[in-house]
């Protein structure tokens, strides 16, 4: 089911536009979650104004021609404080889509205030019912749920759609569809699941049985099938991908240049590929940085972040994954983090993360296709 169709070098390098930018307004975040990859998160370091006019400079130019978002991303962007969030916003023009990671325990009335104000979408982090959110917790150990549930309702009282993100650290029977049903009574409209990651600061391992992760994302697939009212993101993919082998147009779903997805930290330096590698420092790779904006242009910086050491390294193991994987024209080779906290280089191939959340997932699609199919087909 791989896109091998396509030659080996036609993933040679990034593309000089990316789809959207992270920035990250403080590294502070007032919750210390188990599984939190971020490495500053106890510590509130701001971004400069200074830094965000940088960015714009070439975000406004890209969204002049072309659809473009701002990711705002801790941290915890609201832990920036509404006035200094919307200083750092300012220098983007209107058509500049602002996006919101939260983790919804600061939203309160003037906050959906803030959000309908500046056309800002959100996104909440929330792993299911109460029970399966042991792990976030308050800086003093406290559970975080009532306060998160709080700030949804105040999203729901005034009419601001949202998306959600959750962390699944047990996928087990039964887990899919209970985490289902509570997202369709939360009231998302997207959700994004995330099989827990072996990154950053969490060194827990995430190895699972495979036939427990596949049946989560066939219960999951069955469970939407149900009562579609959410998007949902990972399977939707899997599906329109499942629906272009058939067709046969599945190699045009790969791009042929990597989005840089660029991350712009709190201090200007910009890393590509993976936010999750913002605010690490290796022996071998440096500071993972391609430059800083505040010196270099940022259209300038993805320009020319091939020739940042790791990065060609990357690509190498996407090349790889390219030649030796079936599963490659799914997931395009996979994310740097992954590939540097797991195997600690970049050119390795499979990770627990593949397996979890990329592998798994097509076969658990396939899985409940398999055991739906019509008599006969």
């Amino acid at each position: 089911m791989a896109g091998r169709g396509r030659s080996l070098g036609g993933m040679r390098g990034l593309a000089t536009v990316p789809s959207y930018v992270v920035m990250q307004p403080t590294t502070l975040c007032n919750l210390d979650c188990a599984y939190c990859y971020l490495p500053f998160r106890a510590a509130d370091r701001q971004m400069p104004v200074a830094v965000a006019e940088a960015v714009a400079a070439s975000v406004n130019r890209w969204a002049a021609t072309d659809r473009f978002s701002v990711v705002w991303h801790g941290g915890e962007p609201l832990a920036t404080g509404r006035e200094r969030l919307a200083a750092l916003m300012a220098p983007f023009g209107p058509e500049v889509e602002h996006h919101v990671q939260t983790n919804a325990t600061l939203i309160d009335d003037a906050w959906c205030e803030f959000f309908a104000r500046h056309r800002m979408r959100v996104s909440v982090s929330v792993d299911g019912p109460r029970e399966r959110n042991g792990e976030r917790v308050t800086r003093a150990g406290r559970p975080a749920y009532d306060r998160i549930v709080r700030g949804v309702a105040a999203l729901r009282r005034h009419g601001l759609p949202f998306s959600a993100l959750a962390v699944v650290n047990d996928p087990s029977p039964g887990r899919a569809s209970e985490l289902y049903d509570y997202f369709l009574d939360l009231g998302c409209e997207v959700l994004g699941v995330n099989i827990e990651e072996t990154e950053g600061v969490n060194t827990r391992d995430n190895a699972h049985a495979a036939p427990a992760v596949t049946g989560f994302w066939a219960e999951l697939v069955a469970a939407w099938r149900r009562d579609p009212r959410i998007h949902l993101r990972e399977v939707e993919w899997s599906l329109r991908y499942a629906a272009a082998v058939l067709d046969g147009t599945a190699d045009d779903l790969l791009p042929s240049r990597l989005d840089p997805i660029p991350t712009v930290a709190y201090d200007g330096s910009v890393v590509v590929l993976s936010p999750e590698l913002a605010g690490f420092h290796d022996p071998r790779y440096g500071d993972f940085s391609s430059g800083s904006v505040l010196t270099t242009p940022l259209h300038t910086i993805l320009a020319d972040a091939g020739a940042t050491p790791w990065v060609g390294e990357f690509i190498d193991g996407v090349e790889a994954c390219r030649a030796s994987c079936p599963y490659f024209g799914f997931c395009g080779g996979g994310h740097a983090a992954n590939r540097y906290f797991e195997l600690g280089r970049f050119d390795g191939t499979e990770t627990e993360h593949c397996r979890n959340s990329k592998i798994r997932l097509l076969e658990g699609v396939l899985e409940h296709a398999r055991d739906h199919q019509s008599p006969g087909a």
